[in-house]
């Protein structure tokens, strides 16, 4: 049996642990419908647990970091040349699916035990990663355990609170096993410079793949965000048969804020320019607003993400002069509130291409991929780590219940990352 023969038979052997492994995970956080793994929770932990008993049956080494990620290595020959690490994050949004993250943890265990089936030894550690809190809806910050662990967390990320406890980021570390003054201390967990790449399998998170009938998708960029999370908008409550001239309308500002900013996303994407615009929050104020009263309070949240850093400053400067012109024509106070932001993630593209002669000698089909959706991967590859990824096909999109992942799917994921990783690592 040739190599590429070998190495799919090893991936497809690991059928039953990896339906056995999402049989457990589906056990951590059930909620009806779907799953509820929030970042820093019991059931977060849980999960890490489950991975964590399956690396110890292969005979991995397990570590955990101060943020609580865990760590599950398989030694190289050379442990001190950089180390490739391979992972995904094990939270979720609120009812959202069993797959979105998880599936990339999976498929970096599936690949280092296939590598074990095959009695092969890498050069140098291969790490899979359990990331925490990849999930901002929860604390409001992008890839906290992934920054964490890079030593990249914004100023006063420690003192953020969970929207459903209240209680700070730092404080939930500390309930889940971690440590927040080390955080906050140094050094970083992770050098940067002494990684060799990052690489991450995820779900596809709209139904691009599944639309063109192909299993697997080649990354080629991950969106950089700028966000702001609680916009107010100050005006003042009227009566409803109050005329228009004399009015101070914030429900109306803010509707004429969104509708100038799509209209800068129709013009660049008519232009061919990728970009995403989200107002994920949008009201007025429910103890107060009515049918017959003029809104005088309206709150919304924005997230707008581009490929391209000059794209998401040009976006953003958009959404400003929007502000500007409207609060002034309005008679409105338009306060921002915090600002936060996560850098493009670029594609190392030697990599990309390794990935997709793995998958021409695997006979797997794939096709290029931008990612809609921001990834863990994004802060490995701001923090300068080369870095790649692979999506699978999902024909419902992520954050849902509805995830539809096929196992078979996912292997074909696992043997293009096996593939990679057998030429890159283990040449004996």
């Amino acid at each position: 049996m040739d190599r590429v023969s070998a190495i799919s038979a090893a991936v497809r052997a690991q059928r039953g642990r990896v339906e056995a492994l999402f049989a457990e995970l589906a056990r951590c956080g059930r909620t009806e419908p779907g799953f509820t793994r929030p970042s820093y929770s019991p059931e977060e932990t849980a999960a890490h647990a489950v991975l964590a008993r399956c690396a110890a049956d292969l005979g991995l080494a397990i570590g955990r970091d101060a943020a609580a990620n865990t760590a599950m290595t398989l030694p190289g020959r050379d442990r001190t040349l950089p180390p490739i690490l391979i992972g995904s994050h094990l939270d979720t949004v609120a009812q959202g699916g069993n797959f979105d993250g998880a599936a990339g943890v999976v498929a970096g265990l599936a690949a280092v035990a296939a590598i074990r089936r095959l009695g092969l030894e890498p050069e140098r550690d291969i790490t899979v990663l359990g990331i925490r809190a990849e999930e901002s809806v929860w604390f409001q910050v992008s890839y906290i355990g992934s920054r964490a662990a890079l030593g990249a967390l914004p100023d006063g990320a420690l003192d953020a609170a969970r929207i459903d406890t209240g209680l700070s980021l730092a404080a939930h570390i500390a309930r889940e096993g971690g440590d927040p003054d080390a955080l906050a201390r140094g050094p970083a967990a992770l050098d940067a410079a002494a990684i060799h790449a990052f690489l991450e399998v995820h779900i596809e998170q709209a139904p691009s793949l599944e639309e063109a009938g192909i299993p697997v998708g080649l990354c080629t960029g991950i969106p950089g965000n700028v966000r702001y999370p609680d916009v107010r908008i100050a005006g003042r409550y009227d009566h409803v048969g109050t005329p228009r001239r004399f009015r101070r309308d914030a429900a109306m500002a803010g509707a004429e804020i969104a509708l100038a900013l799509d209209r800068v996303w129709a013009e660049r994407e008519a232009a061919g320019c990728p970009m995403a615009v989200t107002f994920g929050r949008f009201h007025t104020d429910a103890a107060a607003h009515g049918l017959t009263t003029v809104p005088g309070e309206f709150r919304f949240s924005l997230d707008m993400r581009a490929y391209a850093a000059e794209v998401l400053a040009e976006l953003e400067a958009a959404f400003l002069a929007a502000v500007a012109e409207v609060s002034a024509r309005r008679a409105v106070t338009v306060t921002l509130g915090p600002r936060a932001e996560a850098g493009v993630g670029a594609v190392a593209p030697r990599i990309r291409d390794g990935f997709a002669a793995a998958a021409d000698a695997l006979g797997i089909a794939t096709r290029p991929l931008g990612s809609p959706a921001s990834h863990d991967a994004a802060a490995f590859a701001k923090a300068g780590v080369p870095m790649a990824m692979l999506f699978v096909r999902n024909a419902n999109g992520s954050h849902n219940p509805r995830e539809a992942m096929a196992i078979d799917d996912l292997l074909d994921a696992v043997a293009i990352l096996t593939t990679w990783l057998v030429a890159e690592t283990c040449t004996a």
